[in-house]
């Protein structure tokens, strides 16, 4: 579904780490970076460096989201009441691409947000072909009828690479879920630790 399979991997080898816990991941064999420099030693990182790098980490979980949208995002959590690091895991957590991903609907973030482009997605009854489109609590999201039987939707489904949060319910029989409540960090199942406190350290610099 996706055609970013080589540079979303990349992201895997820039970073050092496997993103979203696929199996398939290089870094899974190759622990340094992608290049003729990538096995070079480095030295101790900065304080900003420590911070770009936890932002490039969760931007780039979210299917390498732009950084205009990003900072979107972080700008809307600092106007939000409450923690700006939990608002900000609350606000990606809820685009609609992340959450088909979580319901299991779409093997990666960028297969996610390819389903929804060509219009398979329903939300409350809704065509909706906004990958960035904020869900809301109680908001239901399905697979469209014609759609059920893709292969790419029922891979999804049966993999057993991760489960559904528990802030979602989904009936993948029906292919339906409930987005039920926008979660805090410690509810996200991320396979690799997000710091998302070093991201608003990063744009409140």
């Amino acid at each position: 579904m996706s055609k970013r399979l080589e540079s979303k991997y990349k992201i895997n080898r820039r970073l050092g780490v496997n993103l979203w816990g696929r199996a398939k991941s290089p870094v899974n064999r190759r622990e340094y970076g992608p290049g003729q420099h990538g096995q070079r030693r480095k030295g101790k990182p900065s304080d900003f460096s420590v911070q770009l790098m936890a932002k490039q980490k969760l931007k780039g979980y979210y299917g390498n989201i732009t950084e205009k949208q990003f900072r979107r995002y972080y700008q809307e959590a600092v106007r939000r009441k409450g923690d700006t690091s939990e608002n900000l895991i609350n606000l990606l957590e809820r685009r609609l691409d992340a959450v088909i991903y979580r319901m299991k609907f779409a093997i990666t973030p960028f297969a996610a947000r390819q389903f929804i482009s060509h219009g398979h997605i329903l939300v409350n009854g809704r065509k909706l072909n906004i990958p960035s489109y904020i869900v809301k609590d109680g908001d239901v999201i399905e697979v469209r009828e014609k759609s059920k039987q893709l292969a790419i939707v029922l891979d999804a489904t049966q993999s057993a690479e991760r489960d559904v949060p528990e802030y979602m319910e989904v009936d993948h029989r029906q292919m339906k879920g409930t987005f039920l409540r926008g979660p805090q960090l410690s509810d996200v199942p991320y396979p690799v630790q997000m710091e998302p406190n070093l991201v608003v350290e990063f744009y409140s610099r």
